[in-house]
């Protein structure tokens, strides 16, 4: 009687006792075949969870692993067709063709990018093999997202779509998709950070920056004046963007009122949640945000968030045609391959290692907070107390601003020689191998679009 096992790969069936008898006509003992057989069958047994689960993996699986399911994936392709009795003619323009293996390999041969012309989302008939692939990301990382960040599933994180391309260029692609008649302005909190003001501009819309407050040693929403600018421009505001990950003094965004505001004038809300998925603070934020008012859209970064390289985004929502108008809205196919290098870190973290990351991040903020403040004081500085943002800390640098002004200076080349000053330690820092620091000196003014920003990186005048 022939007998098919279920648990071999699903490109890879065949009569278990045809396996056996195979490895004995090479002269390999059944036991040692037998050996082999349960070995394939208990590895494999993960593709067959990834499909019947279409969720993250619990445990990461192993580089082999990966890399045998991703050239599974990839013989589903028209492209990669045999050398013998070739089946296909590829004759259109666009057949996967790729000239260096190199190339070839580092992509596993899924060379056909993901999608269609009239819509992202859509699977390709030459391409089953990178359809799936895609689709099984975006499930991998909503299922990150909700068991992992702790997005809630019927709220923030219902409805998703992964892009390739970055976070400015994707909020872009938010705005254009709800587009409408008669809207053509943004109202911004300021967060000075250049590429989410230049999506507005790329989107064809003009952006009102909303002016932030201080308070105490952190820069805060200022509602009222969010409230001042929608009564001002009032039918003619498409939406409101918010930021919840930023750098201090700068503090999240109040996500929440300004969803109630949003909800009550019938306004678009987008969040800016570039690197926020790893904060549970912001992510139980932007869950409340979305029960008590309107929140359109949630972009976030796939590079900042789950250590791959840069190119990607995933955006969430709790809206299911939200996301559905987005994908329509990108023009042609779309390169796979950072929805590739997602998928490979998704399936070799599994959901243990995201969490685990997670976890150590908040437990060694503690620590790094202290010794951070030591060494301030150590210098007469001091940290910066923003307990509202819990992903970026930052101290004073008052000690190092030369307080001798020359009798021949006038204010203005004072305050320009103070900023030269404060820039070069930041240079210092960079010369030391110290990345990812910024140095905002308070008179630095920077202009975009027409926008004069003063204090710029402080995120307020």
């Amino acid at each position: 009687k022939t007998r098919w096992h279920s648990d071999l790969p699903f490109l890879f069936i065949m009569d278990t006792d045809e396996f056996l008898k195979s490895f004995q006509a090479l002269n390999i003992p059944k036991t040692h075949g037998t050996v082999g057989l349960s070995n394939l069958i208990s590895s494999n047994k993960s593709y067959r969870s990834l499909f019947i689960n279409r969720r993250l993996p619990d445990v990461g699986w192993s580089d082999v692993q990966i890399q045998s399911f991703l050239y599974l994936l990839s013989t589903l392709d028209t492209n990669n067709k045999g050398d013998e009795g070739q089946r296909w003619c590829g004759v259109g323009e666009r057949e996967g063709r790729v000239f260096s293996s190199l190339v070839s390999n580092r992509h596993f041969g899924l060379s056909h990018g993901m999608g269609r012309s009239g819509d992202i989302t859509e699977p390709q008939p030459k391409a089953v093999g990178s359809s799936v692939m895609v689709k099984l990301a975006l499930l991998m990382v909503l299922d990150a997202i909700r068991r992992g960040s702790g997005l809630d599933a019927k709220g923030a994180a219902s409805y998703g779509i992964l892009l390739p391309l970055c976070t400015g260029m994707s909020m872009s692609l938010v705005l254009s998709s709800i587009r409408e008649k008669g809207k053509d302005i943004v109202l911004w909190s300021r967060i000075d950070q250049k590429s989410c003001f230049k999506s507005i501009s790329t989107a064809g819309l003009t952006c009102i920056i909303v002016p932030t407050k201080i308070d105490g040693c952190e820069v805060v929403t200022d509602l009222d004046a969010m409230e001042e600018l929608l009564e001002q421009y009032k039918d003619r505001v498409l939406s409101v963007i918010t930021t919840t990950s930023c750098f201090v003094p700068r503090v999240s965004d109040k996500v929440d009122d300004v969803a109630k505001l949003c909800a009550r004038e019938n306004v678009a809300h987008i969040i800016n949640n570039a690197y926020g998925l790893q904060c549970e603070k912001t992510c139980k934020l932007i869950n409340r945000a979305c029960v008590v008012g309107r929140v359109d859209a949630i972009v976030c970064s796939t590079d900042k968030n789950f250590l791959v390289p840069v190119g990607g985004a995933i955006i969430i929502s709790p809206k299911e045609d939200i996301i559905t108008t987005i994908g329509k809205v990108y023009a042609g196919r779309a390169s796979s391959s950072p929805i590739i290098d997602l998928f490979i870190t998704l399936l070799s973290m599994g959901l243990r290692g995201y969490q685990q990351l997670l976890t150590e991040r908040k437990a060694l903020l503690p620590h790094f907070t202290t010794r951070l403040s030591e060494v301030a004081m150590k210098y007469g500085e001091k940290l910066l107390d923003c307990p509202s943002n819990t992903i970026s800390y930052g101290i004073s640098l008052d000690n190092l601003i030369n307080t001798n002004k020359k009798a021949d200076q006038t204010e203005e080349e004072y305050l320009h020689s103070i900023g030269r000053e404060i820039s070069y330690f930041g240079a210092m820092l960079f010369n030391r191998c110290v990345s990812g620091t910024r140095v905002v000196p308070r008179v630095q003014v920077k202009s975009m679009g027409g926008n004069e920003f003063k204090g710029f990186g402080s995120s307020t005048d």
